[in-house]
């Protein structure tokens, strides 16, 4: 099966496409899927290839201030391009699936979400605003940005950075896309968690915790958490695969 990759520019936005040659024109099952910090869509062709054997298309954009739209040095505040980066993330996913829609490329209203540790984040900050998700993978990121954003302020006055003090007022809009805040908002999805309890990035705990919070609870019965025992920061190959195999059950009933 040849696979398709093809380096498109979608409102401004630099992207890959990922799909199958011979159903490039068909309308598929839609998965964007969210690279991690200081990465680049590049970096996800691995696991797009292995969705988009399974008949899905797949969309990898490059986040502000990352690949194609590296524009300079980041901002010596701690975890200020970090979070505009997922803001613009949230921001542009709008754009996206608008654009396959009026296409006609979307099955059926089929559309999953994924990503990779700030992609995760950004998967999991998705599914609070906006129901027409089907179906999400968040990897390695976590479900409780507020919880992070406090993480990084604590270790940030530990190592003697400047914070400005106002900026948990300037991360304010974090509050509402806080999956952790407001877990019915799952709504009976199917999502996959996967986190490694290694991870020196990402706490593993985060995760963890909200999945014990949520695992018996209704809106939450089709949510599924794998634990990566002795794993770190990173997905590999035989992730993917689960990965792959999860989007094609769930997509493509």
């Amino acid at each position: 099966m040849k696979i398709s990759i093809r380096h498109r520019y979608i409102k401004k936005i630099p992207l890959l496409e990922v799909v199958l040659e011979e159903k490039k024109s068909d309308a598929l099952p839609l998965v964007i899927y969210y690279h991690g910090w200081q990465s680049a869509k590049e970096l996800s062709l691995t696991q797009a290839r292995k969705l988009a054997r399974k008949g899905i298309r797949v969309i990898l954009p490059d986040a502000m201030n990352h690949g194609e739209r590296k524009s300079g040095p980041i901002s010596p505040i701690p975890s200020v391009t970090f979070w505009s980066s997922i803001q613009y993330n949230i921001i542009e996913f709008v754009q996206l699936v608008r654009h396959f829609e009026k296409q006609k490329l979307i099955e059926d209203g089929k559309i999953g979400v994924g990503g990779v540790s700030m992609g995760g984040i950004t998967t999991s900050a998705l599914l609070t605003q906006h129901p027409e998700i089907s179906v999400a993978a968040c990897m390695m990121g976590t479900p409780a940005p507020l919880r992070y954003v406090e993480r990084v302020m604590e270790r940030s006055v530990e190592m003697d950075f400047f914070v400005p003090q106002d900026l948990p007022l300037l991360l304010s809009w974090v509050v509402n896309y806080d999956l952790s805040k407001a877990p019915e908002k799952l709504a009976q999805r199917p999502v996959l968690f996967w986190h490694g309890t290694d991870d020196p990035k990402i706490p593993y705990e985060d995760t963890a915790d909200f999945y014990q919070m949520i695992e018996a609870e209704p809106y939450a019965e089709n949510s599924q958490f794998i634990v990566g025992e002795g794993e770190g920061h990173l997905v590999k190959g035989e992730m993917m695969d689960v990965v792959a195999a999860f989007f094609e059950r769930e997509l493509k009933k």
